[in-house]
């Protein structure tokens, strides 16, 4: 009689007291992670994966901003230059603060909107409505005039928000000349303004280089926005404001800074309690597309911004189904799982263009754990901003 195990991968959410400014982490991430193991009647493997939700980081470091350093940073980089402010994602929580603070510190803003959608899903229109009106979204440029007039005022499904309206009233709102149109190429910018402020996401590289070789005079992107303390304000030096979040309405949480310290003390810890030699990651979005409301998830700059160097990397993983279809159709039963086993066993250790891996995963580790984790812990009220991820690096075999 054989001992195997009969689980392979398990995600669970740990809870964790709330987090405040100032709390110590690495203390009360692996004494958390320790109990709900404990709990449970469960033991730490060497390979657990031990994630933390990016807000509980940023939140205990304090890395909040409000609007006046944002409009500060915004005023000293651009002056009283109308600025075209470029590709933002169409969010309340996750860009509408960061716009107030640009407002607050612009005297004019050329607001240009991608249409049919945002860069992250987001649909302002549908692209049938784009269809039916005749509109060719990867040249046409539209005025806020035309844009009404061919599809009047649209709330968003799941949020019932008009963007264009809450995204001019904002603006106006803090005394700011507004002015909004409609465009997918960076350099429509151009035709109205040479001061530009781009807040794409992924693109933010491409467009920069676009907007400079087409003579923009001025280009900075959100990730150069609070690079540095304004003022006393939180910072992050490498992502800006790409990865904040409403706090209140007159304050952003950013994406945490400077936490390789926290992921390496939580696996120390761990190893000088239990023995094992668990990995250890922050993370913010997953990285997957929601099929119905067609939002790609990640709207932070990265998946992960810290992790232990064991999360470096993809998978190099052998497709069971591919073996079992293939090299073993003639195999059923105790010899089919022998045989798979033995092809696992033996594997290369880099399989990168081989058959046997077709339909396996080719993500970094830490976008797929990530993903993982974004969907155990949730966005709303289940308390479990930490995740202990077991047997994820296990296969067949094991």
């Amino acid at each position: 009689m054989t001992d195997e195990r009969k689980v392979g991968t398990i995600s669970m959410g740990v809870r964790c007291p709330i987090i405040r400014e100032g709390d110590d982490l690495s203390t009360i991430v692996p004494e958390s992670v320790l109990a709900a193991v404990d709990s449970l009647g469960m033991q730490m493997a060497d390979r657990d994966v031990i994630a933390i939700t990016e807000s509980i980081v940023a939140r205990a470091q304090g890395n909040y901003a409000d609007v006046d350093a944002i409009a500060a940073d915004v005023r000293e980089k651009f002056g009283d230059n109308n600025i075209g402010v470029i590709f933002p994602i169409t969010s309340r929580n996750r860009f509408a603060i960061c716009l107030k603070g640009m407002a607050r510190g612009a005297k004019k803003i050329t607001l240009m909107l991608s249409y049919p959608s945002d860069e992250v899903g987001n649909e302002l229109i549908s692209m049938e409505q784009v269809d039916k009106a005749g509109v060719n979204p990867y040249s046409d440029v539209l005025s806020l005039e035309k844009y009404r007039e061919l599809f009047g005022y649209n709330k968003h499904e799941f949020t019932g928000v008009d963007y264009v309206e809450y995204y001019e009233e904002l603006i106006k709102g803090e005394n700011c000349e507004c002015e909004i149109v409609f465009a997918n190429q960076a350099k429509a910018i151009l035709n109205y303004t040479d001061c530009v402020l781009n807040c794409d996401i992924h693109t933010r590289v491409r467009t920069k280089r676009i907007l400079k070789e087409n003579g923009a005079r001025i280009v900075y992107g959100m990730d150069e926005i609070l690079t540095k303390s304004v003022n006393g304000s939180g910072f992050n030096e490498k992502y800006g404001l790409l990865g904040s979040n409403k706090a209140t309405d007159e304050k952003v949480k950013l994406f945490p800074h400077d936490a390789e310290d926290l992921v390496y003390s939580i696996q120390k810890t761990i190893k000088d309690k239990t023995g094992k030699n668990v990995e250890v990651m922050v993370y913010g979005d997953g990285a997957f597309k929601d099929p119905q409301g067609k939002i790609w998830e990640l709207a932070d700059p990265v998946v992960s911004p810290a992790h232990t160097a064991g999360l470096i990397g993809t998978p190099n993983e052998l497709k069971l189904k591919y073996l079992a279809d293939n090299d073993f159709s003639d195999l059923k039963g105790d010899a089919l799982k022998a045989a798979i086993s033995e092809s696992i066993k033996k594997k290369d250790a880099q399989l990168k263009g081989q058959m046997a891996t077709e339909g396996t995963t080719p993500r970094q580790l830490t976008d797929l754990i990530g993903s993982l984790c974004d969907l155990t812990s949730g966005s709303g009220d289940k308390g479990t901003p930490v995740i202990l991820v077991k047997g994820y690096f296990d296969n067949y075999t094991n």
